[in-house]
């Protein structure tokens, strides 16, 4: 069986080639994981394209925010979920299995978020997340206040709608151009 590329699209090699820093940026991915994440490699035909999805990426996810890295990584995979992104529920199940130390956590986000044993604020956070993408001309304060009841400040409430969208549009990416997850993903974590 022959390998799938990466992207589905014909992309031009190089139009805008990696700075420096973004080949360094690449290279401590290889020391840190072991390889380049697809999504990363989907966007080195691009500086500028990969300095967006990185910025965005990193603020979001590795910033500073009243939402553990585990539960941005939760979010990730419920917002997959609803949009069956194979490769955002791939890469970030293994996030979540590996940050969570909870193999089963992982799988039942990916199938169904409402079967895991969540701690009220982290579900009404994932609910959130989950009208957030099903339905977005939806959401009103009545769902904004069910937050603040879980104990989430409207600082944290701004991270789980910004984590959400980031991750619809990425997942509508990897749609577009049926990005393939890396083989590693599979086996992280188990």
């Amino acid at each position: 069986m022959t390998e799938k590329p990466i992207v589905a699209l014909d992309m031009p090699e190089k139009e805008e080639p990696l700075t420096d820093r973004q080949k360094k940026y690449l290279d401590v991915c290889v020391e840190k994981l072991g390889f380049i994440p697809n999504v990363l490699k989907a966007y080195a035909w691009h500086s500028t394209k990969f300095e967006a999805f990185t910025s965005m990426y990193n603020d979001l996810m590795l910033g500073d925010s009243g939402l553990s890295k585990l539960e941005r990584e939760m979010i990730a995979v419920t917002v997959s979920s609803a949009n069956h992104c194979y490769y955002c529920l791939t890469a970030h199940g293994a996030a979540v299995r590996q940050l969570s130390g909870d193999p089963k956590l992982g799988e039942q986000l990916v199938m169904n978020y409402r079967t895991a044993e969540l701690e009220p604020k982290q579900r009404a956070m994932l609910d959130f997340a989950w009208r957030l993408t099903k339905e977005p001309e939806a959401i009103d304060e009545p769902d904004r206040q069910a937050l603040r009841d879980a104990d989430w400040s409207d600082r944290e409430i701004w991270d789980i709608a910004a984590v959400a969208a980031f991750f619809n549009m990425s997942n509508r990416i990897s749609a577009a151009t049926d990005k393939q997850p890396n083989d590693e993903y599979h086996s992280m974590a188990r």
